[in-house]
């Protein structure tokens, strides 16, 4: 980029407005800043950049302004025209109508920055309908107090992440409108969901399900890649993902599974969008097995665990088979690996950058698939199909030639036993 280049991309920065994030500390101070970081990277994948962060400690949040009045006008005093003040909790209605009017600032909360990500990132027809209908029911009860959310679908032009509406639209819409909106938005979902339903068991019907799931930008998208040579975008940001991705994947010995590719999870996920993601979020449901994918490098993965598990129960798949793949193993020290396999004994360390212990997680994932046996089978020598065939299905442990065939101790899957019942001694 040439210096000129860079010249003008700086003059557009500056001109975009900045993010001032405002939250309450109930309780320890550095739970509330981990939590103050993520919405800064929430906002920086939204498009914005933040100018400050500012934290009060209260002991519940003030009904009228969210924070005391003193803090809140020293916070906007720091603020430009046209800077947008982003609260890391949801905010009321009367909270809203409170600060708009007193301070006259753009109020965003956490719900709707992530709205907004997913409005951007949403490519299919579905993923939009998706959007919608969640940005629909969390702004119903909100008609009266927000500006220009809901003509966002309509194209209006962007600037700096956020849309920029005539201001006029949202005051215009009664709840009338929006609960039609809502209904048909439902419909239409269901729809999909149907036709995918249809889809999905002529084409799956006999494979077995193995579903990536994980906090957001934990890597699932290039473990994916890496095991299906498939080119789902992979991206250095929060929700890159959106539409669930499936493909055939080998384990060997003639053994293919169908692996899908989720949208990621976050703390704090707003119901609205777990509900409306429902029908994407149903190849989480329909899996025979979850592989939980953890980025080893974040401190605070543990955290992130118990937030994909709350997920998981919401939707009804704590119960499904699942095992914990941690990712990017080569960020980190030959000791924090210990400390992770010593608390998590049952877990994987891989790399799906580097394409390490890719081989181990195929075998694992095989072996939770299917139960195996070693059985003995006696095959005759004029059955050759047979024998081919149970080579490809099994591990053949020890072969003996006799008279009457070949003897044949095998580790084979439980399933495909059956297909050689008639053999066995």
């Amino acid at each position: 980029m040439s210096q000129s280049e860079n010249s003008r991309l700086k003059e557009v920065k500056a001109k975009l407005p900045k993010a001032h994030l405002i939250g309450i500390c109930e309780g320890l101070l550095e739970e509330k800043e981990k939590s103050m970081q993520e919405l800064k990277l929430l906002v920086q994948t939204m498009g914005l950049e933040t100018e400050s962060i500012n934290i009060q400690k209260r002991d519940h949040p003030s009904k009228t302004l969210y924070t005391g009045s003193g803090f809140m006008e020293e916070v906007t005093a720091k603020m430009a025209a046209g800077d947008i003040l982003i609260f890391d909790n949801d905010l009321q209605p009367s909270q809203i109508r409170n600060i708009s009017k007193k301070f006259e600032v753009e109020i965003l909360d956490r719900t709707e920055v992530i709205l907004e990500i997913f409005q951007q990132h949403a490519r299919s027809k579905e993923a939009v309908i998706q959007v919608n209908l969640a940005r629909y029911e969390y702004e119903l009860p909100r008609l009266r107090n927000l500006w220009k959310h809901l003509d966002r679908e309509r194209g209006t032009a962007k600037t700096g992440g956020t849309s920029r509406g005539s201001g006029e639209t949202q005051l215009e819409l009664d709840r009338r409108y929006v609960r039609q909106k809502i209904s048909k938005a439902r419909k239409d979902l269901k729809k999909i969901a149907s036709q995918k339903e249809v889809q999905r068991q002529y084409r799956f019907s006999h494979f077995k399900k193995v579903c990536i799931v994980g906090y957001t930008n934990a890597g699932k998208s290039t473990l994916f890649n890496a095991l299906t040579d498939a080119k789902v975008l992979v991206e250095d940001k929060l929700f890159a993902t959106l539409e669930s991705t499936s493909k055939a994947l080998n384990l060997g010995k003639g053994k293919d599974v169908i692996l899908s590719d989720t949208v990621g999870f976050i703390s704090k996920l707003p119901h609205h969008l777990v509900a409306s993601f429902r029908a994407t979020l149903q190849e989480v449901i329909d899996a025979d097995l979850l592989l939980h994918v953890v980025d080893a490098a974040d401190k605070d993965f543990e955290t992130h665990i118990n937030d994909v598990e709350t997920v998981l129960s919401e939707i009804k798949a704590e119960n499904i088979a699942s095992l914990i793949v941690f990712n990017k193993i080569d960020l980190i020290s030959a000791e924090e690996k210990e400390e992770i396999l010593e608390k998590y004994p049952e877990s994987l360390l891989v790399s799906a950058a580097k394409e390490l212990g890719l081989e181990i997680l195929l075998d694992v994932v095989d072996r939770k698939l299917n139960i195996a046996h070693v059985i003995k089978i006696l095959v005759p020598h004029q059955e050759q199909k047979t024998i081919s065939h149970l080579n490809k299905l099994g591990v053949v442990l020890e072969r003996k030639y006799q008279e009457e065939g070949v003897l044949m101790e095998v580790l084979i899957n439980e399933e495909d036993m059956q297909k050689f019942i008639q053999w066995k001694i």
